[in-house]
């Protein structure tokens, strides 16, 4: 039986989120994780808002790992459009964060 191989988010070296590689989804050279992939103790609201032309309004989360910040280094799309209904929920992640294979 072939093992499934997991994707980590990892920022100031403390994994923030895994998942198996077959619940994550790459769109436009991001790695989305679903959202119950995430320790919730490393996140932190913010008001951060943008908005993508096809996939709607994403909104934000502050990284806090150690006393460090990563501000906005985490997003995700609550209500996104038809178009990109699949990233409903699902985090992605930049600023450093390295996202990769266990």
């Amino acid at each position: 039986m072939k093992s499934i191989r997991k994707i980590r988010a990892v920022w100031n070296k403390r994994v923030i989120a895994e998942s198996p590689e077959n619940e994550t989804l790459v769109v436009e050279g991001y790695r989305y994780f679903p959202p119950h992939a995430l320790r919730e103790e490393y996140f932190k609201e913010s008001d951060h808002t943008s908005v993508c032309k096809w996939k709607g309004t994403s909104l934000y989360k502050h990284l806090v790992v150690d006393g460090r910040i990563l501000h906005d280094g985490a997003w995700y799309y609550p209500d996104p459009k038809p178009d990109a209904a699949e990233v409903k929920g699902y985090f992605a992640f930049w600023r450093g964060v390295q996202v990769g294979p266990v």
